[in-house]
């Protein structure tokens, strides 16, 4: 490829409302481009690394047993209401009717198209197992879009299903999948960590996310990890053994049971300087919406609850704080008169009370009455109506592994893939079965593995690049190599870069030729914001046969014959794409 003839606008400056790197430089080197808030034109470079992507992920695939198929992007109600996520799936789901007024949704995810695939043409267990997948647009409504490619409305996806007759066979492939993931990831030049994970809408009892830790902005979800073990985990289902704290109130005179004044103690350490008391002592009240209604969390005064942990504990779709209005409104409904920092469970009627795993061990411990500047001192247990105790804890760092009981570390990772565990959750409702040897029906036990194709990219940019652009691993770069005769008008320099561009392409090296007439520092700084592994420059040394050889990953520059130049380059390319 030419350089005055390929498609691409690189920018002077980063885009006023990009907030990642990958935003960024995508953007500024001409790889994207936005139509609307959250969906982007891909480009022809943007395009090729995405190929690329694609055809690593399908060479693993296939060579893990699985079969590509391709489903539609539109998906009609019905299938979704026989599984019941018709409802209860989102405001995310893109819902939309056709001509003839039938309601339909763009598809988020395949779940409900693949198992009436499987329904009508898996009928014995001689079938079984299969492992189906497809490489396919997704959209997903979501409601802040951000960070350009990594959280999109429309985005490019693999999806795969596994079918089987057993959890064995469910867990023989879904290692067999963990490890196609490790390969493509090693491939595509992205060292990733398996982590536990939240199921989330997909469902499922066991689920991992693959993540590329980075120390961007990008880094959307904290991993907890151990050094001394193989323990990994997001933060939505990573747990910890807490390190000894003092959870009986006995230690500090509070021993009976009374309600004292406690004015203007709003925050946690307000509380704890005015008893004198350390927040392991304190029961912790915070009111949630969950699903429009109201839910009230409880929680040892010195940590804090992780959302989605008790969305899941309550099975709400959506959750959040609630506001000063709300616990204003809901204190009015029970007959109290009290704000934030004095809610309580007690004498709380019609309201689901979801109490921490750390709530048990409180003895003797402090708690709010639904009342102004009032608390209890010396409450226990049998004062509160609690109707679940669940792990609703945010883990820290520093909190002991669960598994060797040494500190745990935290970093960010961006999610690149998952791989989830569905058991029966989509087969029994839709009633997709298959005979087994006794002719009898039983429901496919499934599994579901997704890798965001779209996100791969945008994750690679965020592992790889520095303050002049992008730093592309070769096996999913644009382009191998550019070749950047420095003075286009100078019929030595034009010579000899064209037969080194002529050479690499005959050794199918995928090669482009800078040949516009343009300033050196111009084709330099689009050399090294684009990305391309190695630049060729053909500059005033050839007139001693030296061309340079610029690495962009290391920044290493070497002088060398042309014919060196185009060896070296050539071996480099090979041996990286054969491992």
């Amino acid at each position: 490829m030419r350089m005055s003839k390929l498609f691409v606008q690189t920018l002077r400056e980063f885009p006023s409302d990009a907030e990642v790197v990958s935003h960024k430089f995508l953007v500024k080197a001409g790889y994207i481009r936005k139509l609307t808030s959250g969906v982007y034109n891909y480009l022809p470079l943007m395009w090729r690394v995405l190929k690329k992507i694609e055809n690593i992920t399908r060479e693993e695939m296939d060579k893990a047993g699985a079969q590509e198929l391709l489903m539609p992007f539109v998906q009609p109600k019905e299938l979704w209401e026989e599984s019941g996520r018709w409802e209860v799936y989102g405001k995310e789901l893109m819902r939309l009717k056709d001509r003839h007024n039938r309601e339909m949704c763009l598809g988020p995810t395949h779940e409900e198209i693949i198992t009436s695939i499987a329904r009508d043409g898996l009928k014995s267990y001689k079938q079984l197992p299969v492992n189906l997948y497809q490489i396919q647009s997704k959209f997903r409504d979501e409601v802040r879009p951000r960070f350009g490619l990594l959280r999109g409305r429309e985005f490019i996806m693999k999806d795969a299903y596994s079918f089987g007759t057993s959890q064995e066979e469910l867990d023989k492939e879904y290692e067999n999948m963990a490890q196609a993931y490790r390969n493509i990831f090693n491939r595509c030049g992205l060292p990733t960590k398996m982590v536990q994970s939240d199921s989330g809408a997909i469902g499922g009892s066991v689920s991992h996310e693959f993540m590329v830790i980075t120390d961007t902005d990008a880094g959307e979800n904290d991993v907890f990890y151990c050094d001394d073990c193989d323990y990994s985990a997001n933060s939505n289902h990573a747990v910890s053994k807490l390190p000894k704290a003092v959870v009986d109130g006995a230690e500090c005179g509070l021993k009976e049971k009374k309600v004292v004044d406690t004015p203007n103690t709003f925050s946690i350490d307000e509380l704890c300087e005015f008893l004198k008391v350390p927040p392991s002592l304190i029961c912790k009240c915070l009111v949630y919406i969950a699903d429009s209604k109201p839910v009230l969390a409880l929680i040892r005064g010195d940590k804090q609850v992780e959302e989605t942990k008790l969305m899941n504990a309550v099975e709400a779709i959506e959750i959040r704080i609630a506001t000063a209005e709300e616990i204003e409104d809901l204190m009015q409904k029970q007959g109290f008169n009290a704000a934030r920092g004095f809610i309580s469970p007690i004498g709380m009627k019609d309201i689901t009370v979801i109490a921490d795993e750390t709530i048990k061990d409180l003895k003797n411990f402090v708690v709010g009455v639904n009342e102004q500047d009032k608390h209890m001192v010396g409450a226990n247990l049998s004062d509160i109506n609690i109707d679940k105790f669940v792990d609703i804890r945010l883990v820290e760092a520093g909190e002991l592994c669960p598994q060797c009981g040494k500190p745990l570390k935290v970093t960010k990772g961006i999610e690149v893939g998952n791989i989830f565990q569905l058991g029966t959750k989509y087969s029994k409702p839709m009633n997709a079965v298959y005979l087994d040897q006794n002719g009898k029906a039983q429901p496919y036990v499934m599994g579901c593995y997704g890798i965001g194709i779209s996100r791969t990219a945008a994750a690679a940019v965020e592992a790889h690049y520095d303050d002049w652009g992008i730093k592309w691993p070769i096996a999913i770069a644009p382009y191998h190599v550019i070749v950047v005769p420095v003075a286009t008008n100078d019929e030595t320099q034009m010579s000899v870069a064209e037969k080194i561009y002529k050479d690499l392409l005959e050794a199918g090296i995928e090669v482009v030729i800078d040949d516009r007439n343009e300033r050196p520092g111009v084709k330099f700084k689009d050399a090294d914001l684009i990305g391309f592994p190695y630049r060729i420059t053909v500059g005033k040394t050839i007139v001693d046969g030296k061309v340079e050889l610029v690495t962009r990953e290391t920044g290493e520059k070497v002088e060398m014959t042309p014919e060196e130049a185009t060896s070296k380059v050539i071996e480099f390319v090979k041996s990286a794409l054969s491992k």
